[in-house]
């Protein structure tokens, strides 16, 4: 019996091929090309699965020009990359790989927080272009993070991840969700103050964005909500580009209405707007958050593990739209 035929739509490790490849007939983009959509819709003929990574736009498009396709498992907590009501619509199941980029994706928000108060990377460019010569006491002078308030904007399992870990910079914690936390997890999450999002600017000295991005999130910070931060704060962008207006945050960065930015994401990446590269006050890194060989190889087991089970009548770990199954 012929197996099905699976497509990885971009590179990845060749022991989870491998592993596919145990029940699949897998075509892999190991060349990582990055396909036009007219391309992806050619190489997802005859396709009962999809094994993509965020940079793919799986669209209604797609989904409607592609009628074999009963998955589409994205290597990702995000999935605003796949049009999910209209898979819903074709009984197609969509699934992501939440909880474990976790911790590491934590690490990293603090990482790029610290990097930007301290001003990290505009130090070493510095010193690599000779320009030190001497100790001065005001050289290079950022932002303390320990004793401050830290403002975290969706606090869902990496929002809490990075609350727990401020307790050991004694910092205060304040947050914005759509949704108040029940009390518990705010006492787990070093006791976290909820704030109204304008009261969250307002108050914090560093803001971190943890928030997933819908249509109603495009742009949550903008022109307005950057003037309503201390000229000291920071921002640090580690969930979605599309959530920050990147041209509202060149214009505040240059005009130094807040201190500095690090940003792990970008509007249209990997294009990135340009007057970002011009500026010394933002830490920009290349949508590496989760970017550990550990946390991407479980990032991909499961991506592995949801379509092996949507394919051959399992239930999906981590499947977002189970009223396919219900469907019988």
């Amino acid at each position: 019996m012929n197996k099905p035929a699976v497509l990885a739509t971009r590179a990845v490790f060749p022991d989870v091929i491998a592993r596919l490849e145990q029940h699949f007939d897998v075509q892999s983009n190991q060349d990582d090309r990055s396909w036009t959509e007219s391309e992806l819709i050619a190489a997802a003929q005859g396709k009962a699965a999809l094994f993509t990574t965020p940079s793919e736009r799986v669209s209604a498009a797609l989904i409607g020009a592609a009628p074999s396709l009963k998955a589409v498992c994205n290597m990702a907590v995000g999935y605003n990359n796949i049009d999910v009501d209209a898979a819903t619509r074709a009984g197609i199941i969509v699934t992501n790989t939440p909880d474990v980029l976790t911790e590491t994706t934590a690490d990293f928000a603090w990482a790029l927080m610290l990097a930007t108060a301290r001003r990290v990377t505009e130090s070493e460019h510095w010193l690599r272009a000779g320009k030190w010569q001497k100790w001065r006491y005001d050289t290079l002078l950022g932002v303390d993070v320990h004793g401050t308030t830290l403002g975290i904007i969706g606090m869902g399992r990496i929002g809490q991840a990075i609350a727990r870990r401020a307790m050991g910079f004694n910092m205060r914690v304040i947050y914005h969700n759509r949704s108040r936390l029940a009390p518990e997890l705010e006492a787990e999450s070093h006791r976290a103050e909820y704030r109204d999002k304008a009261a969250l600017l307002r108050e914090a000295d560093h803001v971190v964005l943890t928030l997933p991005y819908s249509p109603q999130s495009h742009h949550s910070i903008g022109a307005a909500e950057l003037a309503l931060m201390k000229p000291t704060a920071t921002l640090v962008n580690i969930a979605r580009g599309g959530i920050v207006d990147d041209a509202a945050l060149v214009d505040a960065l240059q005009a130094r209405r807040i201190a500095a930015a690090g940003l792990d994401v970008f509007e249209n990446e990997p294009a990135l707007h340009p007057g970002f590269l011009a500026l010394s006050n933002v830490v920009l890194t290349p949508h590496i958050g989760s970017a550990t060989e550990a946390t991407r190889r479980a990032m991909a087991n499961l991506a592995a593990d949801n379509l092996i089970a949507a394919l051959t009548g399992g239930t999906p770990p981590n499947i977002l739209n189970p009223q396919v199954l219900a469907r019988g």
